[in-house]
């Protein structure tokens, strides 16, 4: 085997933490300050102040480590394009609600609008640019793909979208969301050699730059990633299963990802239907845990056990 194939872990981690003393005072000197609700958890109050928009050290650390190798392996393109698609929404919704002052960041129709417009772009260029086609891997299966025509198109999106807004959810505690979008993109790096797909540049450069973000986002973290980050993890998470024929697994490794915006739907639909009574103490539902007398770090280490645990139950369904 050639062991140059997990050189880019090591670019994008020296990368990550090589920015993260430049870029944090940077972000503190702005006053790009994270802001916590009065009415949330009360251990987060402390929080208030903390840098964010730190998503900025891993998309560069990923995008910097990813040009060396656009040449040799053009298949990263579209990966790459998602992740960007999506940083740049989340860094603007951040900008607006950090530096602007605008509580709300984007509203929900342009942030809605322009993951729609990013989502279309993938789906054009898959369908005109590559071979690669829209079946999809069933798990246990043994090999067989599912294939549903013109379906998989709007499927696409549904699967694109939740990916994508799940793994904002998931942002909400000191490294869950860096710890469980690590453990995905080692299953699909582990995916991507053992494919050959000529992908596994940019699912090596996230995984690198995810392990060096992490020095400074575990708890108590230095930075958060913000929308920046969020969002940019949620496209490389789904664009990946895309190019790796295996939307289907999603389920599977991402499952942490759907918990959280099921949460969220499940409580605002119960909210609005019994007039004010909740299912969770909060939602997404790593606050509920909170709530229930769960520490941080708790949560994080157990999501990122069911994680570890997915993603080995996903080798297997191969």
């Amino acid at each position: 085997m050639d062991y140059r194939v997990f050189l880019p872990v090591l670019i994008a981690f020296a990368l990550s933490v090589v920015m993260g003393p430049v870029i944090i005072p940077i972000l503190r000197r702005l006053k790009m300050g994270q802001t916590e609700r009065e009415d949330g958890v009360k251990s987060h109050l402390k929080k208030a102040g903390t840098p964010t928009m730190g998503g900025v050290i891993i998309l560069v650390s990923v995008v910097v480590t990813s040009v060396f190798y656009l040449k040799n392996y053009p298949k990263i393109i579209p990966i790459l394009f998602v992740t960007l698609g999506f940083g740049l929404i989340g860094f603007l919704d951040d900008y607006l609600k950090v530096v602007m002052k605008r509580s709300d960041g984007l509203y929900p129709k342009q942030k809605f609008a322009l993951q729609i417009l990013v989502t279309a772009v993938l789906a054009f260029y898959l369908v005109r640019f590559t071979n690669i086609p829209l079946t999809m891997l069933i798990p246990f299966s043994g090999g067989h793909y599912l294939d549903i025509g013109w379906l998989a198109i709007p499927l696409m999106f549904v699967a694109v979208l939740g990916t994508v807004n799940g793994a904002n959810f998931t942002d909400g505690l000191d490294g869950l969301a860096s710890s469980v979008t690590v453990l995905i993109a080692t299953f699909f790096t582990v995916v991507a050699i053992g494919t050959k797909s000529g992908i596994e540049p940019i699912t090596c450069a996230v995984v690198g730059a995810l392990l060096g973000f992490l020095l400074f986002n575990v708890y108590p973290a230095s930075v958060f990633m913000g929308d920046t980050g969020s969002l940019a993890l949620g496209g490389f998470v789904a664009s990946t299963a895309y190019m790796l024929q295996m939307p289907i697994f999603l389920i599977i490794v991402a499952f942490i990802y759907m918990a959280e915006i099921l949460s969220v739907m499940i409580q605002v639909t119960y909210f609005k239907k019994t007039g004010g009574k909740r299912i969770f103490k909060m939602a997404p539902i790593h606050h509920h845990f909170e709530l229930c007398g769960w520490s941080e770090t708790k949560v994080v280490a157990v999501f990122s056990i069911i994680t570890a645990l997915l993603c080995l139950v996903a080798l297997m369904a191969m």
